[in-house]
């Protein structure tokens, strides 16, 4: 199976947790029906995406990077390559490489989409992420590491998070959950 297929499928199959996130599930899905390209950087305004948000095993913290274009903190994620094959795989992918955690336990099913303006990412402008954002527990007693597309990568307690948009502040609650 294509990764476009797999994207297709997974949005496809997925029950979303309110109206909003349904109505982009079905954007989401209509674009891919739309776009062979989808999931590839060369669609344009419109690409699909991939990310994690990593909790820590003692469900007290969250991993976040300072990414090094935006200047903010973010749950780990980016574009799709030629070799990946799911959304899921996306996802760890970026997760293991921006956060230098290997061994995340991932959840498979995703827990949130989001879209997203991103100014820095196309030099023919504006593009939009069509974000799937999973979540997955880290490994105990693993050192992250901070990558080269980040400025930093730490813990954040969770009663002590930095300015997050409010997308995070939902895809936390939802990582919580889903590690009970």
């Amino acid at each position: 199976m294509s990764l476009h297929a797999d994207a297709l499928a997974t949005l496809e199959a997925w029950a979303a947790p309110s109206p909003a996130q349904d109505r982009l599930r079905r954007r989401y899905a209509e674009h891919l029906r739309a776009h062979p390209d989808a999931m590839t950087r060369a669609c344009f305004p419109d690409h699909l995406t991939a990310g994690v948000l990593v909790l820590h095993p003692d469900r007290d913290r969250v991993l976040l990077n300072l990414h090094r274009k935006a200047r903010r903190w973010f749950a780990f994620g980016g574009h799709c390559e030629p070799a990946d094959r799911t959304l899921a795989g996306v996802a760890l992918r970026e997760g293991t490489e921006e956060s230098g955690l290997a061994d995340l336990a991932l959840d498979p099913v995703p827990a949130q989409l989001d879209v997203h303006p991103v100014s820095f990412c196309d030099r023919r402008g504006t593009v939009h992420h069509l974000d799937v954002r999973y979540v997955a527990l880290a490994p105990a007693g693993a050192d992250h590491a901070t990558s080269a597309e980040s400025l930093d990568v730490r813990w954040w307690p969770l009663d002590d998070l930095p300015e997050l948009e409010p997308e995070m502040h939902q895809l936390i609650g939802l990582a919580r959950e889903r590690f009970r």
